[in-house]
């Protein structure tokens, strides 16, 4: 009489699966350079599609050297809609530029665009010129959009002029925080500090709470050098005096997206500094 076989003779066994799936996919990246390295030589330029998903990552950009990293697009819609993805993504720019790739992108400063921005794959090529009226509006709209940016982080950079201005005889008086008018000319003042030029706290955060200025002491003595902005401010000669202004960051403590405007004052010996609220400008 035959016998059916024990169905746990017919199945791989897993751990085989992987095993094997591991091997094939290590051969397959020992032979890629070699193929890409053909078609190279042959006049072709080598893209990565979907850069930041799968297998498209950092071990590939190094081994192959691409021409173009093509984002992976849920990557790329996350980052249109802002928070850490779109800081992501901007570094992924900045690494690309370094590393002689070109990103398919726009906001994060890539070269190109592409996809069902202008139309759905067909068979036949398109004429040379099929897109160039819709591109030159995208192209006009950008373009709008950074100048109106642009007039926007001027007319802060005003508003921060007039603020540090009326800021500083305060700060080198070391008069009490109630001698202080109310910020409501700079909604998105989140707060104010003062720091010694190593970048030390040396007072209590200041923070207009329920229609007066309240102290908050927990971050006196906390050394905030290691700071990206911090950079700047002291890399700046004190004698100018100048008004500097970070690129926006992600606070580790509240989480809240800011930028810190800061200033010398008291000879050098100190800086004044007051963080913003970035959606609020």
């Amino acid at each position: 009489m035959l016998q059916r076989p024990a169905l746990g003779n017919l199945a791989p066994q897993p751990a085989q699966v992987d095993e094997h799936q591991q091997r094939h996919q290590a051969g397959a990246s020992q032979r890629l350079p070699g193929v890409v390295a053909h078609y190279r030589n042959a006049g072709a330029r080598i893209a990565i599609d979907d850069f930041g998903a799968g297998y498209s990552q950092l071990d590939r950009v190094l081994a192959l050297q691409p021409d173009i990293l093509k984002l992976d697009m849920r990557l790329f819609q996350a980052a249109a809609r802002g928070g850490p993805s779109g800081e992501v993504v901007k570094a992924l720019a900045q690494m690309a530029e370094k590393t002689g790739c070109w990103i398919i992108a726009l906001e994060c400063g890539a070269r190109y665009v592409q996809g069902y921005l202008f139309a759905a794959p067909e068979l036949a090529f398109y004429r040379s010129d099929a897109f160039v009226k819709r591109f030159a509006q995208l192209r006009d709209r950008y373009v709008q959009h950074k100048l109106a940016e642009r007039a926007r982080l001027m007319s802060l950079r005003q508003q921060l002029n007039g603020l540090m201005g009326g800021l500083k005889d305060w700060a080198e008086a070391g008069a009490a925080p109630s001698s202080l008018p109310p910020p409501d000319a700079y909604p998105w003042l989140l707060r104010l500090y003062q720091c010694d030029r190593h970048g030390t706290q040396l007072t209590p955060n200041l923070e207009w709470r329920e229609h007066a200025w309240r102290d908050d002491s927990r971050y006196v003595g906390h050394n905030w050098s290691w700071r990206p902005y911090f950079y700047q401010l002291l890399a700046e000669d004190w004698e100018e005096r100048r008004l500097i202004l970070s690129n926006t960051y992600r606070d580790a403590t509240s989480n809240q997206y800011c930028l810190t405007a800061g200033q010398f004052i008291d000879n050098g010996r100190r800086l004044l500094l007051a963080d913003i609220d970035a959606a609020g400008v």
